[in-house]
């Protein structure tokens, strides 16, 4: 978290958000009226948090990472519009999984990247495809958010056949789960080895470009200060 959300989950009377993820701060939730609810309750917590703030009490609706990124803040803005919310709503920033993983992975976005989510609840897996064939034909960079669960472990197995069309089998690949938690795990694999690592829903893919390599345990994408400057 930034401080900046450490600031507001101290000032906040109600803090909504998933149960999961309130365990997570369990220091900011002492003296609070606090409402939990279970996966796939997103647009309930939204409505929950909405509500609460029309009253004029101070709200903090938590979500992991960013909440601008693959989360609730869209959600929220979506329902106030519907609704007619009059109060005041503001995002706040914080570490998206994108940011931590490339972190513990070296330095493995510094040139173009994109980012596509392998969940389909909400998107057709044919436009996510299309994306995944876009991004890999690019020569992009790629992060993968959801790559994988319980119920959903094909669609993994088919990136990674659309990224083996347009990439080396040795490109370098960065699997971190849980990234900045207790029960983290970072492996440094390739594209032809990725499947045969663990790969859950905490689990976030960096896939590297035509140029990625590794170092010392370490995924780097150069830049190209090479081709212009002299090191």
């Amino acid at each position: 978290m930034t401080l900046a959300a450490c600031e507001v989950l101290e000032k906040a009377e109600v803090i909504v958000g998933y149960k999961t993820y309130l365990e997570l701060i369990p220091n900011f939730l002492v003296g609070k009226e606090v409402i939990s609810s279970e996966m796939m309750k997103e647009v309930e917590r939204c409505r929950i948090a909405l509500t609460a703030a029309e009253t004029g009490k101070q709200v903090a609706l938590v979500s992991g990472g960013d909440p601008g990124i693959y989360a609730m803040a869209g959600l929220v803005y979506q329902l106030a519009r519907e609704s007619g919310f009059a109060g005041t709503i503001e995002v706040v920033p914080g570490l998206a999984a994108i940011n931590s993983c490339a972190a513990r992975l070296g330095a493995p976005l510094m040139h173009d990247f994109a980012a596509v989510s392998l969940s389909d609840l909400l998107t057709p897996w044919e436009l996510i495809e299309k994306r995944l064939s876009a991004a890999a034909m690019a020569d992009f960079v790629t992060a993968i958010y959801n790559p994988k669960s319980k119920r959903r472990t094909d669609q993994i197995v088919r990136a990674r056949e659309i990224f083996l069309a347009h990439r080396d089998a040795s490109t370098p690949v960065g699997i971190v789960t849980a990234a900045t938690r207790e029960n983290e795990k970072i492996a440094i694999t390739t594209l032809a080895n990725m499947l045969d690592h663990e790969i859950t829903m905490q689990s976030t893919l960096i896939i590297g470009n035509s140029q990625t390599y590794t170092w010392n345990d370490l995924i780097i994408t150069p830049r190209g200060y090479g081709n212009k400057y002299e090191l």
